[in-house]
């Protein structure tokens, strides 16, 4: 599908905005006394107050993410975005207020579950926490980060969409007036073991485009692919020699595989994948990121999706979009309702970015 998710309400504007701006999870501490540096409260409300010291790491934090992206803020931009965060931190505070045990048992499970998948999808253990690194976090920083973020999440979703409700024929009208976005290409599941040909990430910059190898090394990473061609020829399991050889982070451990329409892969892989018969080996095909041995495994011709099929997505769909027009009202509602109040005005000149 195109604009409909296919997943149970997804995230707002607001929630994407709201967990892209948080701070890390680090204690601001000076070893000079309070008094030459005060640490004064800029926000109260029922239960909770945000310091000066909080504002200013979540601005440090944001403002490091910016420049790790290429970027920089505007000195012009820099009140508002304080006044941005510092509306974030009030919401986080009011909304984590919100939550059950149950819902903290199930987000640490999540954010677990989600650490376990990236640290496979790395390329090496090495790569993982470089990355970790980079973010100027620690692991433990990263999980607390993400299940305040991942508890927000679902405490918006909860409250903003409690109560809508979708008539049958209200997610039927929407199926009858957009039919293009229930168009599902042609696609084909393939399986595959990567030779790379390229220079391993470097830990200490993993940002850094790799770069290819020296000619020699490319020759026996393809002598390589070439035995591993001629051993699957032979009949030895597929599924062992994907997980011996393949180079491959994003599918290694998932046997080698892909599902995906045309226009996704690059050229020389796309080409070849949608040729294979099922079971059938492909030659080594070389693509900008070494050399593929590609198994086709299924193919699935193009097709519009029934009614039946997308009704439950429609329906999270239009929820959702309900949700939104409630956001305004709801933010303001859930501030009034904890008694915030700023004690300085110049912090808080913006509001949340909202969906209109």
């Amino acid at each position: 599908m195109n604009s409909i998710t296919k997943h149970k309400v997804v995230l707002t504007a607001l929630v994407l905005a709201l967990c892209q701006c948080q701070p890390a999870a680090r204690a601001v501490s000076s070893d000079k006394p309070a008094e030459i540096f005060p640490d004064p409260v800029v926000a109260t409300g029922k239960g909770f107050e945000i310091k000066r010291s909080q504002l200013d790491e979540a601005f440090i934090s944001y403002n490091s993410s910016v420049a790790a992206n290429g970027g920089s803020i505007p000195e012009d931009q820099r009140i508002a975005v304080r006044s941005n965060l510092l509306q974030h931190l009030i919401i986080t505070k009011i909304l984590t207020q919100k939550a059950t045990e149950d819902d903290k048992a199930k987000t640490r499970k999540l954010v677990e579950d989600n650490i376990v998948e990236a640290r496979k999808s790395a390329p090496s253990p090495e790569m993982f926490d470089a990355q970790i690194k980079a973010s100027g976090m620690t692991l433990d920083q990263v999980r607390e980060r993400a299940c305040e973020e991942q508890l927000c999440r679902r405490i918006l979703q909860r409250e903003t969409t409690n109560g809508i409700v979708v008539s049958d024929d209200a997610a039927k009208k929407f199926y009858d007036d957009n039919p293009d976005k229930f168009e599902v290409p042609e696609q084909v599941r393939v399986s595959h073991i990567l030779i790379s040909i390229l220079e391993p990430a470097d830990p200490l910059n993993p940002r850094a485009q790799p770069r290819p190898l020296p000619l020699e090394k490319k020759k026996e990473k393809e002598k390589l692919a070439k035995d591993i061609k001629a051993r699957a020829d032979k009949g030895e399991d597929w599924g062992k020699l994907v997980k011996q050889y393949s180079e491959d982070p994003g599918s290694k451990d998932k046997g080698g595989e892909y599902t995906f329409p045309r226009h996704r892969m690059v050229p020389e892989f796309e080409a070849a994948a949608f040729s294979l018969k099922t079971n059938q080996i492909s030659d080594i095909v070389e693509t900008q990121y070494g050399y593929h041995i590609i198994k086709g495994l299924e193919k699935f011709p193009g097709k519009h999706e029934a009614f039946a099929e997308v009704k439950v997505r429609i329906t999270d769909y239009l929820i959702e979009k309900e949700a939104e027009k409630k956001l305004p009202a709801y933010l303001d509602k859930i501030k009034s309702d904890a008694h915030v109040a700023l004690a300085d005005q110049n912090d808080a000149k913006s509001s949340l970015p909202v969906a209109k």
